[in-house]
């Protein structure tokens, strides 16, 4: 039977998304493992799902490339935004995700045309037990060298609601992966401390209003971005006076966010804003759990999205000088 899926990214993190009445159409984790093979049109980092919802517009559930199921994509969110509100004809919706309803909304472009929504991130968490993670009976990691995991590096945990491991780094930490490689793949596998994994991350301060952020994810590895660690970096950033102001420009190997941090004493609200380009229109036939593409047509919006990340390349080049 064929089925139409579209390719998709966020600041780089591709997918393919899928729409869909029946939630148990197929084996969601043996689809997507083929999807995502290099072979295949150069793979992809998930499957987006948008599904109906009995409490919001749509509903969305994000399958990794390993098969496993993510409770929210930051990168991943806007795309389905888009696809929602166009589908709607309307400029903002309300999207169920595993662990809430977030409102999504059309925005001015951040370069040139390029589509671009802003997305809710939600909830915040920095209890330990919301990652899960263990470490010496503390309740909370907030700005803290860990001697096990780096001498130097102070960490964060968070979860938004992925959970996260933010470390603010030098230079040399963003310029050589090995650390940060060694780090995640080891936090990734059976250890004592994330007994589920968790998203590493390390941040480079650029600016007062910038950084540079670099993500280790669960079930997928490094991305060229990955939505949810953005957000969480620019959070810890602002907790931090890493950077001083409610915006800021997150820059990754994918291109560019924005990130809007509003702090209301212990009270968080988070705003994800950028980018989310349709790269083909692709037809698949799925008969007896095995997959063909009949077509795959790429559209012309990654050609304009590559011009911005020539900017980007050069602005993000300027924290070496």
């Amino acid at each position: 039977m064929e089925k139409s899926f579209l390719k998709v990214h966020g600041s780089g993190n591709t997918f393919y998304l899928y729409s869909t009445e029946n939630e148990d159409e197929y084996n969601w984790a043996d689809l997507t493992k083929w999807l995502c093979q290099s072979d295949n049109h150069n793979g992809a980092d998930g499957l987006l799902l948008v599904l109906p919802s009995k409490s919001a517009d749509a509903k969305m559930r994000v399958i990794n490339a390993d098969g496993s199921e993510a409770s929210m994509c930051g990168n991943g969110l806007r795309c389905v935004a888009r696809f929602v509100c166009e589908d709607l004809g309307k400029e903002e919706a309300l999207i169920e995700t595993m662990k809430a309803n977030l409102f999504v909304k059309k925005e001015s472009s951040l370069f040139e045309d390029i589509p671009t929504y802003a997305v809710e991130i939600s909830p915040v968490l920095f209890s330990l037990t919301s990652l899960p993670m263990n470490y010496k009976d503390q309740s909370e990691i907030r700005h803290q060298v860990i001697p096990e995991f780096s001498s130097t590096i102070p960490f964060t945990a968070v979860s938004v609601p992925n959970p996260h491991l933010i470390g603010i780094v030098e230079q040399h930490d963003i310029e050589n992966n090995d650390h940060q490689k060694k780090l995640a793949q080891y936090l990734n596998s059976e250890n004592e401390y994330c007994t589920d994994g968790v998203n590493v991350s390390y941040v480079y301060p650029m600016k007062s209003d910038a950084i540079f952020v670099r993500t280790f994810e669960r079930g997928v590895g490094f991305t060229n971005a990955c939505g949810t660690a953005m957000t969480a970096s620019a959070l810890v950033s602002r907790l931090n006076g890493i950077v001083d102001c409610d915006v800021t420009t997150v820059f990754n190997p994918g291109g560019f966010v924005k990130c809007e941090v509003k702090i209301f004493e212990e009270e968080y609200k988070l705003t994800l804003i950028g980018n989310a380009t349709v790269t083909a229109f692709s037809i698949l036939d799925i008969t007896d759990n095995k997959y063909k593409f009949v077509s795959f047509n790429e559209t012309e919006e990654q050609k304009q999205y590559e011009k911005c990340l020539e900017l980007v390349k050069k602005e993000a080049a300027s924290f070496a000088s």
